[in-house]
Formats: structure tokens, sequence, C-alpha cells
């Protein structure tokens, strides 16, 4: 079987590029015949919000990766549909996340399959993006109709491409495999003393990029709660913000809590991402909407209990009492979830859930669901 990846992934940075380069791996050690295209232009640089595009990673071993995607040249797109459709692969997949891809995947598509041979199939992170805009109503209903199936990583996500799917094509959800390239779990003491924090302290995880979505604002009003003053208990906030910082970092001198929040606005690489989690007792996502979190899967990697918001896909997956707990999206019910998990100390009782449900989210699943799609 011939099989060829298109989307995000190395040199380019971030969750989703890493999910490409993984499944790479995972489809490359079960024998199939891959190769991954990716962007040589994957935003025009003002577009782009954040700080760099790129990652200072080495490339993923054994796989092999071109650099051929221009997304705002339509005769590129043209061109590598052909240089696709001439190497008549089996299936191509598109890893979709937002409606600024949908006229180059497209069309992409459409050339490859004039060989009347390729499937071409969906793999859907977000069929419609967090932050809304005009594209979201103009443009992912045109890769939709190109595709010959689709692999949605939530139920949500399934839910939102049946809406714009009019032919009702093969769908499957399959969940969003563990980020296990991270790194091994580490004793808390070494991880601590990496980041220079102080071992007397407790710590809770924010981690990833901040934007408006992912309710950092809630998380900050909740920690501010007087009950949980008397635990020695700290917030990270570890990821680059992608929002102006000040609102954030004026609520939390307002509310008192210079001291007992570390922010690191910054892009953490992912040598470092395993001193955070193996530091936090308990992860937190305080998402005002979602489909589903890659940093979910980074916490089942290194068995960290999680607190999720209950919207879109994110309580799929977290066992509400069995791996962590998933709440309404409002300062009090965020903050109640965190003095029961301190006051009755719940850390161990959650890991071992997390390490017997963590066993569902292997790679294979995912090819496996690819496949039997096909």
């Amino acid at each position: 079987m011939k099989l060829i990846l298109v989307g995000t992934s190395h040199p380019y940075r971030g969750g989703i590029a890493a999910f490409t380069d993984r499944l790479a791996k995972e489809f490359t050690s079960e024998g199939v015949d891959i190769e991954v295209v990716t962007f040589k232009l994957q935003y025009p640089s003002f577009l782009f919000p954040g700080k760099t595009q790129y990652s200072d990673a080495k490339a993923p071993a054994g796989i092999p990766i071109e650099r051929k995607v221009n997304s705002i040249n339509p005769l590129n797109w043209i061109k590598v549909g052909k240089e696709i459709r001439k190497k008549n692969p089996d299936i191509v997949i598109f890893t979709y996340w937002m409606s600024f891809f949908a006229p180059c995947f497209g069309k992409i598509a459409r050339v490859i399959k004039k060989n009347r041979h390729t499937k071409c199939i969906g793999l859907i992170h977000n069929m419609i993006p967090h932050e809304k805009s005009l594209l979201d109503k103009l443009f992912p209903q045109y890769f939709v109709k190109a595709m010959d199936g689709f692999v949605a990583l939530s139920k949500a996500v399934l839910d939102d491409v049946a809406t714009l799917d009019k032919q009702n094509k093969p769908k499957v959800f399959a969940p969003h495999p563990l980020y296990d390239h991270f790194g091994e779990i580490l004793e808390r003491d070494v991880a601590i003393h990496k980041l220079n924090l102080d071992p007397n302290y407790r710590y809770m995880l924010f981690f990833g990029l901040v934007r408006a979505y992912k309710g950092l604002d809630l998380l900050i009003d909740a920690f501010a709660d007087d009950r949980l003053r008397k635990y020695p208990v700290k917030l990270i906030v570890a990821g680059e913000f992608y929002d102006d910082p000040k609102p954030y970092l004026e609520q939390i001198e307002k509310a008192g809590l210079y001291n007992f929040v570390i922010i690191e606005n910054q892009y953490i690489n992912d040598d470092d991402v395993k001193y955070y989690f193996n530091t936090a007792d308990i992860v937190v996502q305080p998402y005002k909407s979602a489909t589903q979190s890659g940093v979910t899967q980074v916490a089942y990697h290194f068995e960290k209990p999680m607190l999720v918001t209950d919207v879109g896909g994110l309580g799929e997956i977290i066992p509400n009492g069995k791996v962590g707990y998933v709440v309404e999206p409002n300062p009090v019910a965020i903050a109640d979830a965190l003095v029961d998990f301190y006051d009755n100390n719940r850390y161990d009782s959650l890991v071992d859930g997390v390490k017997e449900e963590k066993k569902k989210y292997q790679w294979s699943n995912m090819t496996d669901a690819i496949l039997k799609l096909l």
C-alpha cells in the first residue's frame, strides 16, 4: 500500500505537525509505504500571530518529508496535485484544522483524483475553528466535497463534518492518540529542579498557546478562590501568548496572585515539555470552546490527572471522577473541583485511573481506523 500524508509537518512546530509526524512513524512501523508532503509556505507571516512558525527540533528519523505546498498559490496546488497523482498512491490523507487551508487542500485533492484510483481522506482536527471568521462560511464545504471519507478526532468534530457533508460519505471517529514523543516520566523532584522551582510548593499546569477561547481568565478567577490559599500551590502558565498578555497580568495582580502564578510566555520546545508535566499535580484546561485537545493526550502520556470544561469533545475522553474532573466553564465550578482535588488528596486515585484509561489511545487504533475506512 502506498500512502501520502498532506499537511503541516516538520520543520513546522505545534501539536498538529507533531501529530502528522507521529502518525507517519506509526504507519512506517506497520510496513506501510508512506511519505509526507508539507508546506514550503504555510501561513503568510502577517497572518501568523506567534514569534515563529518553525521548530528547532531535529527532523523525525525515517520519514520522507518534502516541502512542496504553497498555501496561497493556486498554480502550486495544481502542480502538487499532479505530482502526487503521478505517484498513484492508494490513499492521500489531508490533515485539516482550519478553513484557511480548504481551497488549497480541496484543489490538490481534485487534481489527484483524476487518476480514478486514489482515495482522499480528511483527517479532521477541527472542522470549524474555535475563533470563527468569514472564511468558515465560504471555504470548508469545498474541502469536504473533495474528500472520499473522513476520520474525526472527536465526536463533536464528527458532527461538524456531518453538517457540511451533503453526500453522507463514510466517516469514523478515532480519538486523538497519545502524544508519546515528549520523553519519559520523571521523578517530580528532577523536573522541579530542572525548572528551578520551589519543591515545597505543589503545582497545577495550564499548558499550550494562550488564546481567548482557552479560558485562562476563567482559571485565574478560579485560582483566586480563598479556599485555595490554604494550600502551598502555584499555577504554571506555560505557553506563548497569542493574545495580549496585559489583561491577564492585570487580572493576576488585581487578584493578589502575583506570587502564586508563574508565567512562561514562550513556545515550549519538545525537549522541555516533560519537565512541566512531570512537575504538575493536575493539568487544567478551562476552555470556553473546544473540539479535542492534544494537551489532554500529553497529560495521559505523563499519567497526570486532568480538569477540563464540558465543552466540545473534551469531556468525551476524560471520565469524570476516574481520571479527573469535567466541569462547567465558569470559575466557581473550576475552583470547586480544584478544592476537592487538594482537600481530599485525589492525586493517587486519579493517577491509577489515568494509567488504565490511557490504554485506549494507542496510535495503532488510529491507523486501523484509517485503513478500515478505506
